[in-house]
């Protein structure tokens, strides 16, 4: 069910909102990515977490822009 909240507060943001947080989770995968590759990371999991969330975000800009 935490994803259900997580896409509700997406829902409840502005364009631009959205559009901040995407570059957000975008420099969060290219970080954990970093560190993947240099064996810094401990969660691995995180980077399908995020790609998941990036991928939500961009599924409700998408929605708002055919909305307007």
């Amino acid at each position: 069910m935490k994803t259900n909240k997580y896409v509700e507060d997406l829902n409840a943001r502005s364009a631009a909102e959205l559009a901040q947080d995407l570059v957000a989770a975008k420099k969060e995968l290219f970080n954990l990515r970093f560190q993947n590759a240099t064996n810094q990371l401990d969660n691995t999991a995180r980077i399908k977490e995020v790609r998941k969330n990036i991928a939500r975000i961009q599924t409700v800009i998408t929605k708002k822009q055919k909305e307007a």
